[in-house]
């Protein structure tokens, strides 16, 4: 069985892509109201490569990762930049 974690174990968490590169760090979670089913994760502090992908920007101006591009959770979180652009 799959490790579970606690979602606020997320936050302030550094986001590097898959290549090595920081995207910033986990501010919040975005959850489907209906099923509960988390759909994003908030970026805050992006970096110059995390504005140059395609996400979808807060009026804070923090960016909307999609959950399902995570591949690894640590010390930071890892997602797949092929699911960003």
């Amino acid at each position: 069985m799959p490790e579970r974690i606690k979602p606020e174990s997320l936050f302030n968490k550094q986001v590097m892509t898959n290549n090595g590169k920081k995207l910033g760090t986990i501010k919040d979670l975005v959850f489907e109201t209906n099923s509960g089913e988390i759909v994003y994760f908030v970026l805050t502090n992006p970096t110059p490569h995390a504005l140059t992908l395609n996400l979808e920007q807060t009026k804070e101006r923090d960016l909307l990762v999609p959950w399902h591009s995570i591949v690894a959770f640590g010390d930071f979180v890892v997602v797949d930049e092929k699911d960003l652009i």
